[in-house]
């Protein structure tokens, strides 16, 4: 079988195991699906060995022989775990892998049980026939990614240092992809990602009987800071690959990127200017408030939790602005904090990968884009290791492609995948 077959069969099974990660260690872990990718690796001669950060929370590694083990060597990474699912919600069962109108569905499909099965198909297929890549390539199936990492990827880089040994690239999600603006292909290379910093937020007061005038009220303090952070426009600032982008998607619907105003262009673009519009700006959305506990009595406490982003090199920018809209009467603490994640287009490795695409896909074109979300990447560039998105997909025009990241009805097509992989198998000739 051919990694052009395999990969769909991978895909489904990945998918049928249930993985879904609600944040802690109330689900289902990834240890099944660890053990499931540990026997596709020790088929085709390699030694995987299965860590487990907490019982059940399972991560798989592997190492390739390069052809020149002297050369630095390039981790390829993927996350097991998914976000839940509800199968009311969805036309298909999230957890039955079943192609229905050229794709395959469920959890996972494309974030990013896809990229694991390309990346297995692919070194299955190449291990088989005795084609080595020309340096070491670290493999690394991790857990926990989809709350932060830290029983995952972060677990890996401070417990098993030693499994990074002589790293100094890597490529994992969310770059690589299609999308269709003006007639034209454009592959988004992911550079950067957004920082993260989910905050909780808390206000204190004096309890007291809820018919009594009381100006001390920790729901109203609480609520104003809020209301002050969840509304403020927070500036334009276009970093270097979100600049590269605009302007390549101007080009492609021949019309001029103004930076004085991106909306214009943004208007144009469709689907994909969610997440470009996210890119533009620090963000900050309110998700949770939680206080009191009877309707006539004024609580003690009043607690709410935000989702804070910021781009790369606006990190300082970003919490004086969001301490100035809290005020001195809220006390913030982090849930989860990370950094934010850049890099620039260029390169030999940035190189291969374009080459790989435009060798499928002449007609495309590559271009940087900053990722919008958060990947594994964050822990992997605290080592020094320059961190890439690359997970091959060429996606038809009317596929709304990020849209279903964490939302329902994902699903990926299987001629995507059967190109993501010969465009994965041609990256490895030359990485």
């Amino acid at each position: 079988m051919t990694a052009d077959d395999e990969v769909v069969t991978i895909c489904r099974d990945l998918i049928r195991i249930d993985t879904s990660n609600p944040g802690d260690h109330s689900g289902p872990g990834e240890r099944k699906a660890a053990e499931h990718v540990a026997v596709l690796l020790s088929e085709a001669g390699l030694e995987p060995q299965i860590l487990e950060s907490h019982p059940g929370r399972a991560s798989v590694v592997a190492r390739i022989a390069g052809e020149d083990p002297s050369r630095p060597a390039l981790l390829i990474h993927g996350h097991l775990d998914v976000v839940p699912a509800n199968a009311a919600d969805w036309r298909h069962d999230p957890f039955s892998g079943e192609i229905a109108d050229g794709c395959v569905w469920g959890r996972g499909a494309v974030d990013m049980k896809d990229m694991d099965a390309m990346i297995l198909a692919v070194v299955r297929q190449r291990l088989r026939e005795g084609r080595r890549p020309p340096r070491d390539v670290q493999l690394m199936f991790t857990a926990d990614e989809e709350a932060g990492g830290a029983w995952g990827a972060r677990w890996l880089v401070e417990k098993h240092p030693d499994l990074f040994e002589g790293v100094t690239e890597a490529i994992g999600e969310v770059g690589g992809y299609s999308v269709t603006i003006g007639g034209r292909r454009l592959y988004l290379m992911q550079t950067a990602e957004r920082g993260m910093a989910w905050l909780r937020l808390t206000a204190q007061g004096t309890a007291g009987h809820g018919a009594m005038v009381h100006p001390d009220n920790a729901v109203t303090e609480l609520a104003g800071a809020v209301a002050r952070v969840g509304r403020y426009e927070w500036p334009v600032r276009l970093t270097p690959p979100v600049r590269a982008f605009l302007e390549e998607a101007g080009a492609a619907l021949g019309t001029r990127f103004d930076p004085e105003d991106p909306d214009a262009l943004l208007r144009q673009l469709g689907p994909i200017s969610r997440i470009i519009r996210a890119v533009l700006r620090n963000t900050v959305n309110p998700t949770g408030l939680k206080a009191g506990y009877k309707v006539n009595v004024i609580p003690q406490e009043a607690v709410a939790e935000i989702d804070g982003r910021f781009l790369p090199g606006y990190e300082d920018e970003f919490f004086a602005q969001v301490d100035e809209l809290l005020g001195p009467g809220v006390r913030r603490e982090f849930i989860h904090q990370d950094i934010a994640v850049e890099t620039s287009a260029d390169g030999d490795l940035y190189e291969a990968m374009t080459a790989a695409l435009l060798a499928e896909d002449p007609e495309g074109r590559v271009v940087p884009y900053t990722m919008f979300g958060g990947t594994d990447a964050k822990s992997f560039s605290r080592l020094g290791i320059r961190c890439f998105g690359f997970a091959p997909l060429r996606l038809p025009a009317d596929l709304d492609f990020s849209g279903m990241f964490h939302g329902i009805d994902e699903r990926v097509p299987v001629d995507g995948l059967r190109f993501g992989v010969r465009a994965l198998d041609g990256f490895l000739d030359h990485c």
